[in-house]
């Protein structure tokens, strides 16, 4: 290793520090309080950090690696929890009504935000982290969309929190209105909740058979990132001008590993136990990760943003949650 190199990876240190510190603090909150997701809470950390106190210059390298390249990392670490044959057993209907929530929000925040006037690359990002994963599903489109600015992103980040977190009371209270049965209940909690993570506080709290129903609905939306991060790719390629090199790729790196750790979780040769260990480790990556991105959102350049793209989130959060509900009650 270079001289240069050794320097730069010190450079890193200070930012990257304060990620994974972050990170182990909001785990550490999140075993003692479980509905509180360690994601939600390194967001939220992220940006109490950005509006409460001036970070110093040597921070930012850090936290730059930390909100892409960390993330990435994460995201293929994720593919370990998606196990083809667990979204196979859902049903031939059910995985139906998956691709049809993922492809009608993407449809349908691409249409009303048109109407509204909001940007193409806050369209994509709004709608692939609304329907898909939520700032997991942000960030990686992120990398595929052309024509962004920093603003983009931090509102859907900061959007995917806010209506994520109003739905982890809204859903149960619903489901109990409309008097589903458990796993009617997690089906749709898993059809229309933005996170992993909010769609296990809200099938915690529906109870019984739900949870477990929940989190396979949910994971089979997760599996939807890699063909609709290539779609965006693909998309930005045909549009761009000037040279491919300079053009965003069809399948990032990341999305391929992401591919191969599910395939590598569905041949069953992975140990549980070491399943559980790297689900903590792609959980702190993770969290590191959304801290780093947390730090980006000010509440200064989200006031200029207009209420656009609250308006959007309104409409695509209710377009998911109506296409679940309407594809689980004709399933089950």
């Amino acid at each position: 290793m270079t001289s240069t190199n050794v320097r730069a990876g010190r450079d890193l240190l200070p930012g990257l520090a304060l990620a994974v510190g972050a990170a182990l603090v909001a785990s550490g909150i999140n075993a003692v309080v479980p509905t509180l997701s360690a994601l939600l809470v390194a967001i939220l950390l992220g940006v109490l950090v950005a509006n409460t106190v001036r970070l110093p210059p040597a921070i930012h390298p850090g936290l730059a690696v930390a909100s892409k390249h960390v993330l990435r990392l994460g995201i293929v670490l994720l593919g370990l929890q998606v196990s083809l044959q667990a979204i196979a057993g859902l049903g031939v209907g059910m995985v139906a009504v998956v691709v049809a929530v993922v492809v009608g929000g993407l449809v349908v925040t691409e249409y009303a935000g048109r109407a509204l006037g909001v940007v193409p690359s806050q369209r994509a990002l709004i709608g692939a982290g609304f329907s898909i994963c939520g700032a997991a599903a942000v960030a990686a489109v992120e990398g595929v969309v052309e024509d962004k600015a920093e603003e983009d992103v931090v509102t859907a980040l900061a959007l995917v929190v806010l209506f994520g977190t109003l739905m982890i009371p809204l859903v149960p209270l619903s489901a109990g209105a409309f008097g589903l049965d458990g796993p009617t209940a997690g089906a749709w909690a898993g059809g229309s909740i933005h996170e992993v993570a909010q769609v296990v506080a809200a099938g915690g709290i529906i109870g019984g058979a739900a949870l477990q129903t929940a989190v396979v609905v949910k994971l089979a939306r997760v599996l939807m990132l890699a063909p609709v991060v290539m779609w965006f790719g693909w998309r930005s390629r045909r549009a761009g001008a000037g040279p491919m090199a300079g053009r965003p790729p069809l399948m990032p790196l990341f999305v391929a590993g992401f591919l191969a750790a599910v395939a590598l979780r569905s041949t069953g040769l992975v140990p549980v136990e070491l399943l559980e260990v790297l689900k903590i480790a792609q959980t702190l990556l993770l969290a590191a990760a959304m801290f780093a991105l947390g730090c980006g959102v000010r509440f200064a350049t989200l006031r200029g943003v207009g209420g656009r793209p609250f308006a959007l989130a309104t409409v695509t959060t209710v377009a998911v949650a109506a296409i679940a509900l309407a594809g689980v009650l004709l399933v089950f």
